[in-house]
């Protein structure tokens, strides 16, 4: 069994290596709607009214964008959304963009290509999911990070993991084996992501938060950002909201420090942010 493993994990890192070499490398069975959206609205001088003209073609998009702007983290005032156009001009387009990542995740599960792989996939999706809506509701309470950046940056961590599981689906004693499996994501995934992103035209801070958070506890200079808010919110997502238990030694990382949390700024976060983390999750995974 070792031996065929060993074998399959050097085809497979020979056919990524050239893959990430070929720099064409893409997410498969995206859906063309997501991928319209998405580089739309990277267009700094794109509408509202020509988004919701692209979003309307799709109408499961549009209903996530509705569930988005309607989620208590947004609309707090509880006064309900129901116009599309509104809904995007409240949200904006950072948030849009995430709420797009989410429905194009929801929509590769469902791909004929991948029957089989569904439990997995949803598993990285509502690992996304958990990780933007978290990061939402640290950033909020951080000067100087924008929150929706945030969400978005943490809808995109497992860009790199969805890659690795289309590729590795390919290798069955690969897949099947966890620790193998965990292996080669680990190893791979913040590289593809990388790759990915560049490719999508996105942002450096983006990219960086996304692809460099679980490094975040590396000594550096300068004030918070992404990586840190992310670095953070994976962190506190592990604790139960009902009786949270941080850990104290975790406080003194770098992250931490220069998002001036400690323990009880931890409990106290979490308590704040209960409803809206749930209301932004859900409004991500249907």
């Amino acid at each position: 069994m070792a031996a065929v493993l060993d074998k399959e994990s050097d085809e497979f890192t020979r056919l990524l290596t050239e893959e990430l070499g070929a720099d064409s490398i893409e997410l498969p069975s995206f859906p063309e709607v997501a991928l319209r959206v998405r580089k739309a609205l990277n267009n700094a001088d794109i509408s509202v009214d020509d988004v919701v003209r692209m979003v309307s073609a799709e109408p499961s998009l549009a209903v996530r964008l509705l569930q988005l702007a309607n989620s208590v983290a947004l609309n707090p005032g509880g006064q309900r959304i129901v116009a599309l156009r509104i809904a995007i001009a409240r949200i904006g387009f950072n948030l849009a963009r995430s709420a797009t990542i989410a429905f194009a995740m929801s929509q590769m599960r469902r791909a004929e290509a991948w029957r089989g792989l569904e439990t997995r996939f949803r598993g990285l999706w509502e690992e996304s999911a958990q990780l933007a809506a978290m990061s939402h509701a640290v950033a909020k309470r951080v000067r100087g990070v924008n929150a929706d950046l945030a969400m978005f940056a943490g809808m995109l961590a497992t860009v790199g993991k969805l890659f690795v599981l289309t590729r590795i689906s390919r290798f069955p004693s690969l897949l099947n084996d966890p620790v193998a499996h965990k292996t080669i994501e680990r190893a791979w995934h913040a590289r593809v992501a990388r790759s990915i992103l560049t490719r999508w035209e996105l942002n450096s801070e983006v990219i960086s938060g996304a692809c460099e958070y679980e490094q975040a506890a590396q000594q550096r200079s300068g004030g918070p950002d992404l990586r840190d808010v992310l670095f953070a919110a994976r962190y506190i997502s592990t604790l139960a909201p009902e009786a949270p238990a941080p850990d104290p030694a975790i406080f003194s990382a770098p992250p931490f420090q220069r998002l001036g949390l400690d323990p009880q700024g931890c409990r106290d976060l979490l308590a704040a942010s209960a409803e809206e983390v749930s209301s932004l999750k859900a409004a991500l995974v249907d």
